[in-house]
């Protein structure tokens, strides 16, 4: 897939996404992941947050893990070390997500793999707040 093609496919998933769980939520509102989660409700999307020591963000409710989420989820935005990718991953295939995103510096191809083989696409060390904008200039052409 060419650079046009997968940011043609990016668009459409984060235009057709309604729901986003970021794994690794942090309750300090200096850290990323808080920033993009807030991010992302502020564009709409109903965000929830994934993190075992924090029961509420503001206004993000916030689960143990992916498995305790009681709904659908289309997006897995992930805020974690590339080698603690491995430990979210049982959680991932459980829950069924359209997409997992593996935020900007995060990649693990090896653990990934059973995702892609479960044919849920993945999105790695790319930040998915840049790439919203990028897909609402992306449109405008």
């Amino acid at each position: 897939m060419n650079d046009e093609q997968e940011l043609k496919e990016i668009c459409k998933i984060l235009s057709e996404a309604k729901t986003i769980a970021v794994v690794g939520l942090s309750d300090n509102p200096d850290r990323t992941s808080r920033q993009i989660a807030e991010f992302l409700v502020d564009k709409g999307y109903k965000v929830v947050g994934v993190n075992p020591t924090i029961k509420k963000n503001g206004k993000i409710d916030v689960y143990p893990n992916l498995s305790d989420i009681p709904f659908e989820v289309d997006i897995v935005d992930v805020f974690r070390k590339s080698e603690d990718i491995p430990d979210i991953i049982p959680g991932v295939l459980n829950k069924k997500p359209k997409t997992l995103w593996l935020q900007q510096g995060i990649r693990n191809d090896e653990a990934v793999k059973p995702v892609i083989d479960k044919g849920i696409y993945t999105v790695q060390n790319k930040c998915i707040a840049i790439y919203y904008s990028l897909c609402k200039s992306f449109h405008k052409n």
